[in-house]
């Protein structure tokens, strides 16, 4: 009876050491199932995060084209990021333009976007960007005086002059990706 016991429990402390030897998961990609080892039974953790998109779906490089009633504007996306990736993922929008202290023309998105782990960044002249404090978008004309802000989200760059910027107020703005 004692064979068995020290068996038994030799057994269960070899058991218990494995258990805690295993190692932990390894990290995966947002959105996706990982089974998780336990002792009693095997269970699926799942992120609440949006899921990653295939590496087919490029991000840097897409074409967003703005048009209005006179004009178009494209912007070219410079970054991958969660707020670039809900940006493209409300289009096609429409919107209305407007002039904003003699330094952008802004539009005010229909809900705030999922901006968290996006990086700030310091706008230049040709930057679009998106403001979190306001949830407006901006195209930049002049930049001069604005500094680095965590609440400044680059989006894309664009090449059109304060003037074509200007075309897109008066009528509404379709805003799309561009094949």
């Amino acid at each position: 009876m004692t064979q068995r016991v020290f068996t038994s429990a030799a057994v269960v402390l070899l058991a218990t050491a494995l258990a805690s030897c295993a190692q932990a998961p390894s990290a995966t990609p947002l959105g996706t199932s990982t089974p998780i080892a336990t002792p009693h039974a095997a269970v699926t953790a799942t992120a609440t995060a949006a899921p990653v998109q295939q590496a087919s779906d490029q991000v840097v490089g897409t074409i967003v084209r703005f048009t209005s009633d006179r004009t178009s504007v494209d912007v070219t996306i410079g970054e991958d990021s969660p707020v670039v990736r809900d940006f493209l993922s409300m289009l096609p929008l429409e919107l209305d333009v407007e002039e904003f202290a003699g330094a952008e023309k802004i539009a005010y998105l229909p809900r705030e976007l999922n901006h968290e782990g996006s990086p700030g960044s310091d706008p230049e002249n040709g930057d679009l960007i998106y403001y979190t404090s306001w949830g407006n978008l901006g195209f930049y004309y002049d930049a001069t005086g604005i500094g680095y802000s965590d609440a400044t989200l680059h989006l894309g760059t664009y090449t059109a002059t304060e003037e074509q910027l200007s075309l897109l107020e008066g009528s509404p703005v379709t805003i799309d990706i561009v094949d």
